[in-house]
C-alpha cells in the first residue's frame, strides 16, 4: 500500500524516515552567467566587418550571402590577435 505525505499529499518513496527527496535545495545565488570565449569575440567582431559585403543595398543577403560571409568570417577570424 502506497503511504502520501499529510502535508502535501505527495506519494512518498522508499521505507525511509517518511520524508520526501525529491524536491531541490533551494539555490540562494543565481546560476554562473557563461562567458564568451576570445574566439567569439574575435568572430563577432570578424563577421560585422565583413558582412556589409554580402549584403544587398536594402540590407538583406544577397544569394548564398550570409554562407560566404560566415566562411569569411571565420578566415578573418583566424588571423587576428
Amino acid at each position: 500500500m502506497a503511504k502520501y505525505c499529510s502535508e502535501c499529499g505527495m506519494k512518498l518513496s522508499g521505507s525511509g524516515s517518511g520524508r520526501t527527496s525529491s524536491k531541490s535545495k533551494a539555490t540562494s545565488s543565481a546560476p554562473k552567467k557563461r562567458t564568451a570565449s576570445a574566439y567569439s569575440k574575435k568572430y563577432g567582431k570578424a563577421f560585422k566587418s565583413v558582412a556589409k559585403k554580402y549584403k544587398k543595398k536594402n540590407g538583406g543577403w544577397k544569394k548564398n550571402g550570409y554562407k560566404q560571409a560566415v566562411k569569411a568570417a571565420h578566415k578573418k577570424a583566424k588571423r587576428m590577435r
